[in-house]
């Protein structure tokens, strides 16, 4: 099988176009999937379009093209219909509602390996939040919350959201934190019953812990400051969730202060790796069903707040960097086959 498709392509840092390209024959162990819809992730994929990502950095998904020193295909979360199997495929059939680590493109092929089926209980605009609610759930799984903590989440963008109502669901005290207005109004309209602005977070810990501090803090923000006042928030041999991902962003931490004294511990979390504690039980597949448990029940409609045609990607990316007005979910809208999409 093979066809044109039509690809979201960042060019140079802020420079996106979207190209035609051919699709080779469909070998034997892909899919063809024809996309409806795709999320732009602001976390990962805002540094690589802003170029503040190490340009030898090696790609991590064999979907992705390019490089990081420009020009790359980027992107991981895409839902749309199998249009055709290879020979070899079993697992999935035409017609399958499917959820695919892929850049934003309107026709792909992808190795079967990397095809998620999306359950009927999930509506499929959540699924383009899989790959979101993975990672969240992994952040979860890392701080390991236990009954009664307080666990303080600071940066309320997608992956901060999904991890403090996932917290939510715990019986643990959250505050999540975030200068953004509407993202704490968001938090509290997903069930989040205590929000602050970074500002107030001293307070407001001293009054909900007995000034004992927090037992843990999840950062999530992507901002270095973030993370070097995450420290002085911490109770005697709290924990810190590293999840942002800096890039080429130097960070300073204060490690003479608060670190030694206190026995803090410095976490790293990323969504590539369980726990190794877990990993008896635990695997992928056991992740991914909570994943499909979990948008499930997620208000997704509150999370996705934005929606672009798939050819205006660019303006997309620009409105994301710019901030002009509050996002939080940006999701990409492919046409059906028969307005623009090549017959197979």
């Amino acid at each position: 099988m093979s066809g044109d498709a039509r690809a979201v392509w960042m060019q140079a840092p802020r420079q996106v176009v979207v190209r035609s390209e051919e699709l080779p024959e469909l070998p034997a162990d892909q899919v063809c999937v024809r996309a409806q819809w795709s999320a732009i992730s602001q976390g990962t994929e805002l540094l690589v379009y802003r170029g503040q990502v190490a340009a030898d950095m090696h790609l991590d998904l064999p979907t992705l093209q390019g490089s990081f020193a420009f020009p790359i295909k980027y992107g991981y979360a895409l839902v749309g219909h199998v249009e055709a199997v290879g020979a070899q495929v079993s697992t999935v059939a035409v017609g399958d509602a499917v959820f695919v680590l892929h850049p934003h493109q309107d026709r792909c092929h992808v190795p079967v390996t990397l095809v998620k089926k999306i359950p009927a209980t999930v509506p499929l605009p959540a699924a383009v939040l899989a790959a979101n609610m993975e990672t969240a759930i992994n952040i979860v799984l890392d701080t390991n919350p236990r009954m009664g903590e307080c666990v303080v989440v600071v940066g309320l963008g997608i992956v901060g959201m999904l991890v403090a109502w996932l917290l939510q669901r715990h019986p643990v005290q959250v505050l999540a934190v975030d200068p953004s207005e509407s993202r704490r109004q968001l938090a509290h309209q997903l069930g989040v019953s205590r929000v602050c602005e970074p500002g107030a977070v001293t307070d407001f810990l001293a009054s909900l812990t007995c000034e004992r501090g927090a037992d843990a803090v999840v950062e999530v923000s992507g901002n270095p400051q973030a993370l070097a006042a995450s420290t002085a928030w911490l109770a005697q041999e709290g924990r810190v969730i590293v999840a942002s991902w800096y890039g080429t962003k130097p960070v300073v931490l204060d490690l003479g202060s608060h670190f030694h004294r206190r026995r803090l511990q410095l976490i790293s979390s990323q969504v590539g790796q369980l726990p190794a504690t877990l990993l008896p039980r635990w695997d992928t597949t056991r992740r991914m069903q909570l994943v499909w448990q979990m948008l499930a029940l997620l208000p997704y409609q509150d999370v996705i707040t934005h929606t672009f045609a798939f050819t205006e990607a660019a303006t997309a990316y620009a409105e994301l960097d710019a901030a002009h007005v509050p996002m939080m979910q940006v999701v990409l809208a492919y046409p059906p086959a028969d307005e623009g999409a090549r017959d197979v």
